[in-house]
């Protein structure tokens, strides 16, 4: 670990691997860089191994990260002293081993791009290539400004989605474990009852019993092939033919589906109306489009785009042949062509998805009402049904003997 000051007197402090203190004290010497103290640092244990095997790196640290590197950018700092400052703040230890990989290769004369790109599982290949265009331009404050915007954004219509669909979901949870709790402790407890009458058991109780059997006999078998259909059904998905099926399902879903479908298509205009704008080339930014929409249905639909921006055609066509864009977009899409300002209209097409998607989520628990009452009142009159039935039935016989 080492202390450093730059040519200006600003004061720098970071790690670099080294056989000894000489090694070091000669790496900062030929980056221009005067030490003031080099302290050997002790290997971390097995502790900080497993941590870091199972860390992982989440989006909004990401994002802080971004930010941080942009605020560091504009206060003039050399990138040498920006990266070990990055190192230093960040507390997540994958993430830190990341941020000294990519310091170390920008020492060694690499570009921020290429050394970002060495790690696609942290950073998109949206984010390394606006990287890339902001170096080539000179303009790298602005992209990372603008991919900043685009990770909030992302960000804040998961957040939304997710607490929109938070009570739903504990509704559902404690229906299902309602329902187990009944199936494995209530209904043996009457079953034995029952079988001391001879009384013929209505059909909920009956269904409820059998489901009690199958579960305490067989429950091992069910669970396995719950589990093992599971594991199939990811390793299918995992594939091209199983991707693109599920993505297109997913499209389909009642009440999800058109979320899900405005969500990518405000992905896909916002971030090629951010790429436009940087110049990158078209080709290039409906590649980038294409593995960054987060929908393979839709990816290939941008990939249709982009042959068709080669042949020198325009984009509105392959739009309209598609059936997902509705008519208001591909007015603007054409408008955009015809005038030049595609990046203008693809963000307004942004704006405009971004306002459906607010609208459906502010309904998404308004339309799950029905369905979840519908739901609850059927389950809970199944199992009242199966439990008092039985008790009015045998009412009856005991007063019938008596």
């Amino acid at each position: 670990r080492y202390k450093a000051r730059d040519r200006s007197g600003a004061l720098f402090v970071g790690t670099f691997e080294s056989a000894n203190d000489t090694g070091v004290a000669g790496h900062l010497t030929r980056l221009g860089y005067t030490p003031v103290s080099i302290i050997e640092e002790a290997k971390g244990g097995t502790a900080a191994l497993l941590s870091y095997r199972f860390d992982r790196v989440r989006q909004e640290e990401v994002i802080i990260l971004s930010r941080q590197l942009l605020t560091l950018i504009n206060a003039g700092i050399p990138f040498i002293g920006i990266f070990s400052s990055l190192a230093d703040q960040t507390e997540n230890p994958a993430l830190k081993k990341v941020i000294v990989e990519i310091r170390k290769d920008v020492e060694k004369g690499g570009t921020i791009a290429d050394a970002f790109e060495k790690h696609p599982k942290i950073f998109s290949p949206l984010y390394v290539n606006m990287i890339r265009a902001g170096e080539a331009s000179g303009m790298l404050d602005v992209m990372l400004e603008r991919l900043v915007m685009l990770a909030e954004h992302d960000a804040e219509t998961r957040a939304r989605i997710k607490a929109a669909v938070r009570y739903p979901l504990i509704v559902v949870v404690a229906l299902i474990a309602a329902f187990v709790i009944v199936v494995m402790f209530v209904i043996p407890r009457f079953a034995s009852l029952y079988d001391s009458f001879d009384v013929e058991l209505p059909f909920p109780t009956r269904v409820m019993i059998a489901i009690n059997t199958i579960a305490q006999n067989y429950g091992i078998f069910v669970a396995l092939a719950v589990i093992l259909s599971v594991i199939g059904v990811k390793r299918y998905i995992q594939t091209v033919t199983g991707r693109l099926w599920w993505d297109s399902f997913k499209l389909k879903i009642p009440i999800f589906g058109p979320i899900f479908t405005k969500t990518a298509l405000s992905r896909f205009a916002r971030v090629f109306g951010v790429l436009t704008r940087s110049g990158l080339p078209i080709l290039k930014t409906l590649e980038i489009v294409a593995e960054t929409v987060g929908n393979k249905f839709l990816s290939r639909i941008v990939l249709s785009l982009r042959d068709s921006a080669r042949q020198g055609q325009g984009i509105s066509q392959p739009l309209k042949a598609s059936g997902v864009f509705p008519p208001l977009v591909l007015q603007m899409v054409g408008v955009g062509e015809e005038t030049g300002s595609m990046e203008e209209m693809m963000i307004k097409v942004s704006e405009y998805y971004d306002r459906e998607v607010e609208y459906a989520i502010k309904n998404l628990a308004t339309s799950l009402e029905p369905i979840i009452l519908t739901v609850i009142g059927g389950a809970v009159l199944f199992l009242a049904l199966a439990i008092f039935l039985p008790w009015w039935n045998l009412i009856n016989v005991v007063k019938g003997g008596s």
